[in-house]
């Protein structure tokens, strides 16, 4: 879905966050606060989007009353839950700036790193990651299986998808245009932009820990989110579904070979079921498996061929302003909102 910018003859920012939101209530007055303190250190005009992604606590309220008095605060509110990578693709496709920094709401993607990500596109790159140095906050199991994850990644693509690199980066305007016209509905979005190409750099840091509010990626999700990226990026798993099928094919050959040999020799002929069990059991447990393989990319092709649109917007807020607005007119807003907004929070978490 194309178009959602709505505001005519409006100054365009140089630069625009884009934060998908979901269920973020408490960390939101932290994080609203820090991204104001950002926005006043850029050396342009920049706008902040936040896209909510079908949240059902009180984060709309919240931003939708700091959006009415911050100039530069966009707010997308989603018809339902269409996931983060999608939500991401909202807001960059309603971002106006020259450099678009995608980043968490959790506050694990530090605000004060899009400094250092700004700096290197500065230099001439197009797509600036920030790499994860130290993931504070992580079980060894949630550390080991990101790893694994990465180094599979890297042996099954052909594209180059940096270790350790979430959906924290800065993208030029070139590397957007190229990104909206990608349309696939099973979005791996850091795979996407590696795959694109251009002069790309990394910035590293350290990932504190989530202080405020749960994880949005539970095991499952990332599960999901791993096996996604494989398929969109790799045909690799149906190469390997094809040789292990020929490989089992011709071990079935071999012993089939064998029992007949048995048969005419009378040497040992199996009058048992245990190895017949066995045998079928694991053939049709290598067939299942393959047919799940194959219908993993069969899926893929259905949800893309239906052409349906990947997200529905149910509210657009702040798009039909200008960004420009006077530093000290910038503070003054923030704290008259921040004070509204206590109340409210106050009276959200009661209810």
């Amino acid at each position: 879905m194309h178009g959602i910018r709505t505001r005519a003859n409006a100054q365009s920012p140089r630069y625009s966050l884009v934060l998908p939101i979901y269920n973020e209530e408490e960390v939101l007055p932290r994080l609203v606060e820090r991204i104001s303190l950002l926005v006043g250190q850029l050396d342009a005009e920049a706008e902040v989007i936040f896209v909510d992604d079908g949240s059902h606590d009180g984060s709309v309220k919240y931003l939708r009353r700091m959006v009415a008095a911050e100039p530069s605060f966009r707010l997308i509110e989603l018809s339902r839950n269409f996931g983060h990578q999608i939500a991401i693709t909202a807001g960059m496709e309603a971002a106006a700036g020259e450099a678009i920094i995608v980043m968490d709401a959790d506050l694990q993607d530090p605000p004060e790193v899009v400094l250092d990500l700004v700096a290197k596109w500065k230099e001439g790159f197009e797509i600036v990651y920030a790499r994860r140095t130290r993931r504070e906050g992580e079980s060894w199991f949630k550390r080991m299986s990101a790893s694994l994850f990465y180094r599979v990644l890297e042996k099954m693509t052909p594209v180059e998808i940096p270790r350790d690199v979430g959906d924290f980066r800065l993208v030029g305007r070139k590397a957007l245009e190229t990104f909206k016209r990608m349309p696939e509905h099973d979005r791996f979005v850091r795979g996407m932009f590696g795959w694109m190409g251009f002069k790309q750099a990394a910035v590293s840091f350290e990932r504190p820990a989530r202080t405020l509010g749960e994880t949005k990626y539970p095991f499952w999700k990332m599960v999901h989110l791993a096996v996604h990226g494989i398929i969109s990026f790799s045909e690799k798993p149906l190469r390997l579904a094809l040789w292990a099928g020929l490989v089992v094919s011709a071990l079935a050959v071999l012993f089939g070979a064998y029992a007949i040999f048995a048969w005419l020799f009378e040497a040992g002929v199996l009058a048992g079921w245990t190895s017949t069990v066995v045998v079928v059991s694991l053939l049709c447990g290598i067939n299942l498996f393959m047919t799940g393989v194959v219908g993993l990319y069969v899926g893929s092709i259905h949800a893309e061929v239906k052409r349906r649109p990947l997200y529905v917007v149910d509210r657009l807020n702040g798009f039909d302003r200008s960004v420009r607005v006077a530093s000290s007119d910038r503070r003054t807003s923030f704290r008259k909102a921040e004070n509204g907004v206590a109340a409210d929070v106050r009276t959200l978490r009661q209810l």
